[in-house]
Formats: structure tokens, C-alpha cells, sequence
């Protein structure tokens, strides 16, 4: 077994403290955490309650001098993470970036030229490609079962009265830069196609700041496919995680625990029906005398790679001490950003209560 990595974390809040600690935990023979920072007394006091064996710090300029921290992990506030995570690198670190990898497109290209003259230390948590009910559905759409995919939909959808940093526009916050990173990601990769148009469009329904709680970002890609993106802090009642149809059948998932299938049997002959200008029968349907005969499915979220989002520790330790590509690439992480740049020059629309 190669030697451990001995990782610090920077910042000890909901994702440092929250996230990052036990999933790193999880796999105690690759990683150990010996280093943490915040500027927060009371999140370092909580830290050191958790983990009494930590060196915690409260200041970064001491926790980038520790010696044995080999990996930073930059789980600051989001407009920090470019920042923080250049101030890593240039100290002799790898690093592993939370997302959003940057809140402006300007900030990813500064950080992406430093990736590139540093390759192999930079890493973005992009920890959602991992998901298994995504990673089963894209196994389900390279069946072919479903035919030729021609609308993909993609929801997250709640009712919060939220009120904390994450709900103001100059601290970073909003939806677009919380779960819009995991999201834009995946249509991305489902969309298979550089994207040709564009839309979207940002409401504050119930947060209590100023940044906005839903949004929707419908993306169409030179394949014609369209991926429609739904984010929501404002919606009662969710639609389906996920919904994807195709020219012979459709999938839909409520819990990314189940995936619900109907399509066409693939042992039978679709029928070669011409079109008419004839009237139709005056009772009946439209489709012709042939009814389809469809397969109707229920499977449990079960992808062949048996990844979970956790993970993608395991994946960067193996491009770390083995050479093995990291996949998630720093060009990708950037495109995400380039399209929520995108969306955010779209006003904020304020649903009166």
C-alpha cells in the first residue's frame, strides 16, 4: 500500500467539518487528517471536540506552513476557494477544491492557468459526478434501450425559509453557485454535445436574502438534445430528480433510489405505418391498427461502477500516488462555471409573497 496523504482542511463549516471529515474517514489505510483552519472560534472549538488529535489553526499563513499537510482541501466560503486555493499551491500543496470551483468565469481562468503550470496538484469536488443514480441512468441511456434521448430533466426542489450567508448575493450565495455546480455538471455530460443555445432564468420565492432560491436553465446541444435544469428553495410539492426520454421509452426517478422504465419490447418489430391524408376511423385511436407493446421496468439505483460521492477521495488518491487520470478535469470544472457566469447576468425576478 503506497503511503498515506496527510490532509489539512480549510475551513470547518458545513462542508469542511460537515463533508469533508467523514468522508476522508471512510478510508482511514489512504488519508489522514493531521491539520485544520478557520477564522471561526467556534468551529475550531467543535474540530478539535471531534477530532482531539488535530492541529487546528486560526490563521492560514501557520496552516500552510505545517509540514506534514501534504493536501489542502479549500472548503472556505465559495467567493475564497480561487483564492485560497492559488495561496495553497504556490505554498507547495495539492489541493482539492470544493465547488463552485469559482463564483466569476475570470477567477476559473486564473486558477486554471495555475493548474495548468502545476499539473496533477489541483483537484475540484465535483463529488456529484459520482452519483449512482446518475452514473446508473447514463449506463441506461448507452443501452440504447431507450432509443435516441432527445430531453433529459433534471430537478432539486424544496421549501426553505433560508436565511444564512448562503442566500446573499456579495457572500457567494444563491442556488446558481450551491447546487447549481452539481447540477450544470451533470447536463453537461448527459447533453453529449457542445451546447448551441442557452436559457435560464432566476427567481426569489422564499429565502430571505437577496440572492435567488430558483432557478431554470434549459440547455440545447448541437445534437438537439435539451437538458432543462430545475433549482428550487420555493416549490412545495417536487417534481421527479430525474426524467429522460427517448425515441422508444422514458425513465423517471423520484429518489435516485428507484428508476422507473417503460419502452418499447426490442424483440418486436416497430411497425412501418405510412402516413395518410385520409380521414381517421370515427372511433378508435390514431396510431394505426398496431398498439406498441412496451416493457414496463423497476430497478434499484445500482450502477456497474458501485461509486458513491464519497468516493472521489478515492479517486484523487489514485491519481495522486498512482498516476491514474483524475476524472474530473479542471477544463470541465471551468465550463461549469462559464455557464453559470452566463446565468448570472440574468436578473433576479422577486415573487411577491
Amino acid at each position: 500500500m503506497a503511503e498515506k496523504i496527510k490532509v489539512g482542511v480549510w475551513g470547518l463549516g458545513r462542508a469542511g467539518y460537515g463533508m469533508h471529515f467523514p468522508e476522508l474517514d471512510r478510508f482511514p489505510e489512504l488519508f489522514e487528517i493531521v491539520a485544520g483552519c478557520d477564522i471561526s472560534e467556534e468551529r475550531r472549538e467543535a474540530s478539535a471536540k471531534k477530532k482531539p488529535n488535530l492541529r487546528i489553526y486560526d490563521n492560514s499563513v501557520d496552516f500552510l506552513k505545517d509540514a506534514e499537510v501534504e493536501l489542502v482541501t479549500v472548503a472556505t466560503r465559495s467567493p475564497d476557494h480561487v483564492k485560497h486555493a492559488i495561496e495553497a499551491v504556490q505554498a507547495g500543496k495539492l489541493v482539492m477544491v470544493e465547488k463552485p470551483l469559482a463564483c466569476r468565469l475570470e477567477d476559473a481562468l486564473e486558477l486554471q492557468k495555475v493548474s495548468d503550470a502545476n499539473p496533477g496538484r489541483v483537484f475540484v469536488r465535483h463529488n456529484r459526478r459520482f452519483e449512482p443514480a446518475f452514473e446508473h441512468i447514463r449506463e441506461i441511456i448507452k443501452s440504447g434501450k431507450l432509443g435516441n434521448i432527445f430531453e433529459i430533466k433534471l430537478c432539486r426542489h424544496s421549501f426553505q425559509w433560508r436565511a444564512d450567508w448562503q442566500t446573499i448575493l456579495d457572500c457567494g450565495g444563491g442556488q446558481l453557485l450551491n447546487w447549481g455546480p452539481h447540477l450544470v455538471d451533470h447536463a453537461l455530460q448527459f447533453l453529449e454535445s457542445p451546447v448551441k443555445e442557452l436559457w435560464s432564468d432566476l427567481k426569489l420565492v422564499a429565502a430571505k436574502g437577496d440572492a435567488e432560491d430558483h432557478l431554470k436553465i434549459i440547455f440545447k446541444g448541437e445534437n438537439g438534445r435539451i437538458v432543462d435544469v430545475e433549482i428550487s428553495g420555493g416549490i412545495s410539492m417536487p417534481d421527479p430528480i430525474y426524467v429522460v426520454r427517448g425515441s422508444r421509452g422514458s425513465l423517471i426517478s423520484y429518489d435516485e433510489k428507484r428508476l422507473k422504465l417503460k419502452y418499447l419490447n426490442p424483440a418486436i418489430p416497430v411497425p412501418e405505418i405510412v402516413a395518410s391524408r385520409e380521414n381517421p376511423p370515427l372511433e378508435g385511436g390514431f396510431g394505426g391498427r398496431v398498439a406498441p407493446v412496451w416493457i414496463e421496468d423497476e430497478l434499484g439505483v445500482a450502477p456497474s461502477t458501485g461509486d458513491e460521492t464519497w468516493k472521489i477521495w478515492k479517486y484523487l488518491y489514485d491519481a495522486v500516488r498512482l498516476g491514474k487520470p483524475y476524472p474530473i478535469t479542471m477544463q470541465q470544472a471551468v465550463n461549469v462555471v462559464r455557464v453559470i457566469d452566463q446565468v448570472k447576468k440574468g436578473a433576479i425576478d422577486k415573487v411577491a409573497f
